[in-house]
């Protein structure tokens, strides 16, 4: 028998404990194969991830996520928090004198809970034998790999270099750009420290935010509640601002001019790759050029469940369209889309707010919104069946509604925007922002914002980006010795037509097109990685020893990949990939036909 592997970790949050997790189901085979597993964190605090880091977040950021709907760990979060002193849940942000399983609690707690649940991972794995080393407060800051045959070696910030056989990078998110504290700019809103006031000391002067994400509500709670007092009068949330807190005012900008949709509840609180479709019904509608075609998708997959959503949810306006086939994809989108644009987003929200409570509350399900978010998920791991084409309209034309729809607020942070808007102190600009080039460094940044067809400049104190993790370019990924070597390339689709290509790129963004032979590629963003998640080289062929799991990295291959859901569903193919590896003696070549029976295991979990 070969001897035991040695594998290697690049991060230790969400992503890495669920692959931890489900190691751990397959321990008897598993077992025999790694001797040794090597945990490497940048941060001080491993077993978390930036989210929910305390280092990073806030104990006013909450999470968006349930313990019903955390995919399964070795105790819920809902039992986990049951088992907390009170003094701890205090200290978390939890002040709910009964936890219920369908409640949301803060970023917090749910970090203090993956953490519990990776310890728990790393001892069940060490009682079957595998020696597990942890390196906490160690950056990897490169990889290279010895030889096409041989090892992998991790290089840290310290200077030390660790040897290992395989590696799986578990990075999870990471933010590009500088902070211009100068200038009062920020390329990201973590960690949350650094925008909070002194002690004592007020902000008390406009700030603005670019996007109306959670990540901006995630700002918009921590100043708030730093500038003011929230308390419940007759039924409403109110908003007290403090003394010397006259001029605090925080201004979302937002393209679109959307707030999220508000939390629902569902019918099935887990996603699942293959509810509405089998693996054989959705590759049979793959044609003759090899593509499934976003189009197709929607008619023969998405139209029937939709149908039967609204139906269930008693719009039959919308089972009326849906049953005309001229009513396609991005009719749906715009239909839907208006339907939650108001002239005034705070006003729809409270509007809106109605629904959402009845929907939590009363245990209602808003099936559509179910439907479609598992329509898009089967769509996310086959995503490397489309076209560039169809890649192209989903990322303009459908993700942003997609994004808008499954943010899913809870009704408490809906209520404390309600709160800050009803007193002045926040409102939400229409219309595509830049930040200004030239700054003049005076404490203030400057912004060129659209108005109508005109542009307007406005000056920030302080101006924060919330629009979120972007795909991470070939020129930004952390281990460039891998870029260097050429182990790692960038994703790319190939267009359909090659004659359609220059009207199918927006003028404006900037692209790589490969040709090969009479074929034309688009850049999806990220690296490209097969279907088990390992790195693909520029020769085109996978790395065995090289997976990346990392969202930012994959997010052009797997473009509907977000939440902790992901993250295990994610990791369990890599797993399940490596179960055929060890039983066949041969990786699997991570192509569709090859990854059938991986697929159909996860459709039976």
């Amino acid at each position: 028998m070969n001897p035991r592997q040695h594998l290697a970790i690049i991060g230790s949050g969400a992503s890495a404990i669920y692959l931890l997790k489900h190691l751990l189901d397959e321990a008897g085979l598993f077992g025999r194969h790694f001797g040794t597993i090597s945990i490497f964190e940048k941060s001080g605090i491993t077993g978390m991830g930036m989210p929910y880091n305390p280092r990073m977040t806030d104990r006013f950021n909450m999470s968006n996520i349930s313990s019903e709907e955390l995919p399964e760990l070795p105790d819920t979060f809902g039992d986990w928090l049951r088992a907390q002193d009170p003094a701890l849940l205090e200290e978390l942000g939890v002040e709910d004198e009964e936890i219920s399983d369908s409640e949301v609690y803060s970023r917090l707690a749910l970090g203090r809970y993956l953490n519990a649940q990776y310890r728990t991972l790393v001892g069940g794995l060490v009682d079957v034998g595998i020696e597990i080393h942890e390196f906490s407060g160690c950056e990897v800051v490169d990889v290279r790999c010895v030889s096409p045959a041989g090892g992998v070696v991790l290089e840290t910030a310290a200077g030390e270099s660790h040897p290992c056989d395989r590696i799986v990078i578990a990075t999870g998110h990471s933010w590009i750009g500088e902070d211009k504290p100068a200038a009062g700019y920020y390329t990201s809103p973590w960690p949350m420290t650094k925008l909070l006031p002194a002690e004592g000391e007020y902000h008390d002067f406009a700030i603005g935010t670019l996007g109306a994400s959670l990540s901006a509500f995630d700002v918009i709670s921590s100043l708030a509640h730093r500038h003011g007092k929230f308390a419940e009068e007759s039924g409403t949330l109110c908003f007290h601002p403090f003394p010397g807190t006259e001029n605090f005012k925080i201004s979302m900008h937002s393209a679109q001019g959307l707030l999220p949709h508000l939390q629902f509840d569902q019918d099935e609180p887990f996603r699942e790759i293959y509810r509405h479709v089998d693996r054989e019904g959705l590759l049979a509608l793959v044609d003759d050029e090899g593509f499934l075609r976003l189009e197709t998708y929607f008619d023969r997959v998405c139209r029937p469940a939709l149908i039967k959503a609204f139906a269930k949810d008693g719009m039959t306006e919308m089972v009326g369209l849906l049953g005309d086939p001229q009513f396609g994809f991005a009719e749906f989108v715009k239909k839907m889309t208006d339907e939650h644009d108001y002239p005034n987003a705070f006003e729809g929200m409270r509007y809106e707010m109605i629904e959402a409570r009845r929907s939590v509350l009363e245990h209602k399900p808003i099936h559509w919104k179910e439907v479609i978010d598992d329509l898009m998920y089967t769509l996310n791991f086959h995503a490397e069946l489309m076209p560039a084409e169809d890649h192209l309209t989903l990322r303009s034309g459908v993700m942003p509604f997609l994004m808008n729809v499954i943010a899913a607020m809870p009704l408490g942070s809906g209520n404390l925007l309600l709160a800050l808007y009803d007193a002045g102190k926040l409102d939400l600009v229409a219309g595509k922002v830049e930040v200004c080039e030239d700054q003049d460094h005076d404490g203030r940044t400057t912004i060129s914002a659209d108005e109508g067809e005109e542009k307007k400049e406005i000056v920030y104190p302080m101006f924060v980006d919330c629009s979120g993790q972007k795909p991470l370019e070939l020129e930004d990924y952390p281990f460039q010795g891998l870029v260097r070597s050429g182990k790692v390339r960038r994703a790319r689709v190939r267009f359909s037509d090659s004659a359609e290509v220059a009207g199918c790129v927006p003028e404006e963004k900037k692209v790589l097109l490969v040709q090969d032979g009479a074929a034309f590629y688009y850049h999806t963003g990220g690296v490209d990685v097969d279907a088990a998640y390992r790195l693909i080289a520029t020769d085109g062929r996978p790395d065995p020893r090289l997976c990346d799991i990392a969202f930012p990295h994959t997010s052009g291959v797997r473009p509907y990949s977000y939440g902790l859901q992901a993250c295990s569903d994610t990791s369990l193919i890599l797993v399940k990939a490596w179960v055929e590896e060890f039983k066949s003696g041969e990786p699997v070549d991570g192509g569709v036909a090859s990854m059938t029976e991986i697929y159909d295991d996860l459709a039976g979990e």
